[in-house]
């Protein structure tokens, strides 16, 4: 007997894992879940994780976001937002999607796409990943490409860069550099917690205008 996607129920913070699942039948569960969902997928040669973030998951994924939004925006950077859209490869059998991601200087190859194909388009400049209950499988990301790679977690932010394939975490963002960024995405998220989003994004948009 088949299972209907509709009977499997993932609560929040918890994941489910599949295998065996062919490309075709991820292209159909994809589908069939839409774009309007709180699960999010990864998927690596036949085996498919399910994950639902919890609240303070999702809370934590946009003051990261908007942190970046106001920096990119200070410094008069281009960039294309993506959101936690899929990135697939089929040809590499990876797919995974991101809470949320950025292209920066891949920017002008994605204007005006809703879409990502990674077999034609460039993968994203920089994936952000907030992890409360979970690993971020940085298996994917290495083998799609995503030259930069952040990981929030209860202890703070950390960032790794793609060397001859392999994620190494170092100090600082090549996208940001010269930027305190690890200091400035754990004290405003923090703020955030304290003194509410508006007052800290207010302070966040202070400190840029006085130190950069």
């Amino acid at each position: 007997m088949l299972l209907e996607l509709q009977q499997i129920i993932v609560k929040p913070g918890q994941e489910m894992l599949l295998q065996d699942i062919s490309w075709q039948q991820l292209e159909n569960i994809l589908a069939e879940m839409g774009e309007k969902r709180a699960a999010r997928i990864s998927y690596s040669d036949g085996w498919l994780e399910i994950m639902v973030p919890l609240p303070e998951h999702e809370k934590d994924k946009e003051i990261v976001g908007e942190l970046v939004r106001i920096l990119l925006d200070y410094l008069q950077i281009d960039f294309e937002p993506f959101g936690s859209t899929t990135l697939k490869n089929e040809q590499m059998r990876q797919a995974v999607e991101p809470d949320t991601c950025f292209y920066i200087q891949n920017q002008a190859a994605v204007i005006g796409k809703n879409r990502l194909d990674l077999t034609v388009d460039p993968p994203p400049d920089l994936a952000i990943e907030i992890d409360i209950t979970s690993r971020t499988r940085f298996e994917n990301y290495e083998i799609l490409g995503v030259p930069e790679l952040w990981r929030y977690t209860k202890h703070g932010l950390e960032i790794s860069v793609l060397q001859e394939g392999k994620y190494i975490k170092v100090p600082s963002s090549p996208n940001f550099p010269n930027i305190p960024i690890v200091e400035l995405i754990n004290e405003y998220v923090q703020q955030c917690l304290t003194i509410g989003r508006s007052q800290a994004m207010r302070n966040f948009r202070t400190w840029i205008k006085n130190n950069l």
